[in-house]
């Protein structure tokens, strides 16, 4: 990229970032963002996390009360638009991670950009695949992106962190953190160096990093990034981390005082949901639920009337909350990619008994007769699946679809995947 352009672009970015509510203070209360949760895969277990947790009163990232396809994200987005006249942002926060869903992602990102050329885009990442996915985020023309680092010290981040997913191997403890800040900080660097605005998202948990922030703040100031959030740690019911304490304001600003001294600190910051909508202050996600909008605004694209048939594995039938090795049955769906029916229930052995069976290399007739059992199942839609599982069905022409929402909304997802994918056969 050339200087002239270079300045050009950077010129306007800023006068973008003024028009961006998490950037900017000044333009929090005048401009409203939309979060558009359309990846609900995450490729990371962090110790403070639990996406399966909704209440619609609580703002915390990863929470959300659907999940949209990038069809329906492009439906929403002019719903909103129509309404809300001050909104300038278009954002993809999970509930997942934005580029552990990448496809999906950007394929939103074009539909908007499509309607509405001066839309700003941001994304959140954990940062895990961004060495892979910065070249494409820049070409896109994304100018906003939040990366979260907790820590530089791989063995503070192996306190936070379970396991790191990353291609097709399972990382854990000090190996797992380790490898994740290797492509946080290489991502970053990238990013910055393209004209990018980075800002990047710290949790403090008090007796784990708090005294070690400042010396994240010091290194991603050297890497050249924008703006840092230091957030206090939600105790999120269902995490690892649910019995410790949330942190204070009083500590959270003595710290964020301390950082300020390197680099500006983002102060009104509040920690959205991945479907948050409106001003900072001012959520109104539950007015712009796609259930709620008359079918004829939903877009289908399924001219061809393909059929799908879906394995769905679900404790009770209601969410998408069981990992494949430990179902014992499994919901059988079909539909046209909107609409759903369960058509049986199949009785089924259980594939593992632990994580590391799940990933373990399966040879016993056992598991081959589940495989066997979904022959006839374009898709898997399931929590969590074992690598070797996931590898023995593609071998099959089974597709595999991770979600974590409600069966219903999963079953649109798993099928807007094939279709976009063309992983699905004509009936």
């Amino acid at each position: 990229m050339g200087s002239v352009c270079f300045s050009t672009l950077h010129a306007d970015v800023l006068e973008k970032t003024s028009k961006h509510p998490c950037y900017s203070a000044d333009a929090h209360h005048k401009y409203a963002r939309m979060h558009l949760p359309v990846a609900p895969r995450c490729n990371i277990q962090c110790n403070y996390c639990n996406r399966k947790f909704d209440c619609v009163n609580e703002s915390r990232p990863g929470v959300t009360s659907e999940v949209l396809t990038p069809e329906h994200a492009k439906d929403k987005f002019v719903w909103v638009k129509e309404k809300m006249e001050h909104l300038s942002v278009v954002g993809i926060a999970g509930p997942g991670d934005a580029l552990a869903d990448w496809l999906f992602t950007k394929q939103t990102i074009k539909h908007i950009q499509a309607l509405d050329p001066e839309i700003t885009f941001c994304l959140s990442t954990n940062g895990l695949l961004l060495p892979e996915y910065a070249p494409e985020i820049v070409a896109l023309g994304i100018r906003h992106v939040t990366v979260t680092v907790n820590a530089l010290d791989p063995a503070i981040g192996a306190e936070i962190y379970q396991f790191v997913s990353y291609q097709g191997k399972w990382y854990t403890g000090v190996a797992a953190a380790g490898l994740l800040l290797h492509n946080q900080l290489a991502g970053i660097a990238y990013l910055v160096k393209h004209g990018v605005m980075v800002k990047i998202n710290i949790v403090m948990i008090k007796g784990l990093n708090d005294r070690h922030i400042p010396a994240v703040v010091k290194k991603v100031k050297e890497l050249g990034v924008f703006v840092t959030n230091i957030m206090p740690l939600i105790p999120a019911p269902g995490s690892a981390f649910e019995h410790l304490p949330q942190t204070s304001m009083k500590e959270l600003n003595a710290l964020r005082d301390v950082c300020q001294l390197d680099i500006r600190q983002m102060r009104h910051c509040q920690q959205c949901r991945a479907d948050a909508i409106g001003l900072l202050y001012e959520d109104r996600s539950q007015e712009f639920q796609m259930c709620d909008r008359p079918q004829d605004g939903v877009t289908v694209n399924n001219g061809n009337r393909k059929l799908y048939r879906i394995a769905v594995t679900s404790k009770y039938g209601k969410l998408v909350d069981q990992h494949f090795g430990h179902a014992t049955k499994l919901l059988i769906y079909q539909g046209d990619g909107l609409r759903f029916q369960l058509r049986e229930t199949r009785t089924v052995g259980q594939y593992c008994a632990g994580m590391s069976e799940c990933d373990a290399e399966a040879g016993d007739s056992g598991r081959e007769k589940i495989i066997e059992a979904l022959k006839d199942c374009n898709a898997v839609l399931t929590m969590r699946i074992g690598y070797h599982a996931k590898e023995r069905l593609r071998d099959k022409g089974i597709f595999i679809s991770e979600y974590c929402d409600t069966v219903e909304a999963g079953l649109r997802y798993a099928a807007a995947q094939m279709q976009s994918q063309g992983a699905a056969e004509n009936e």
